[in-house]
């Protein structure tokens, strides 16, 4: 029997889908409900989706950058008022 890598729960894994499985293949925890993909058959071991964990990651960077973005924007905006204001 094998074990979600992210909440420990003990996974039932019916004989004719374990038949089928291969590694790589996508699978979703019952109790968690965290994407899986197969890692290994025997022993039958699964690992989180890195395609999910990557997109995540990459969503949350764009997130971070969009926002030093913004916050460097203002300030050359500030910088902008305060150097016309010595010029003038």
């Amino acid at each position: 029997m094998a074990t979600c890598p992210e909440c420990d729960a003990e996974m039932e894994v019916d004989d004719d889908d374990r038949d089928e499985m291969e590694v790589g293949d996508p699978w979703d925890c019952d109790s968690c409900g965290t994407h899986l993909r197969v890692a290994s058959l025997e022993p039958l071991e699964f690992d989180s989706d890195e395609e999910d964990d990557e997109e995540d990651d990459e969503d949350d960077d764009d997130d971070a950058e969009e926002a030093e973005v913004d916050e460097e924007g203002d300030e050359d905006a500030d910088d902008d008022d305060v150097d016309g204001e010595w010029e003038e």
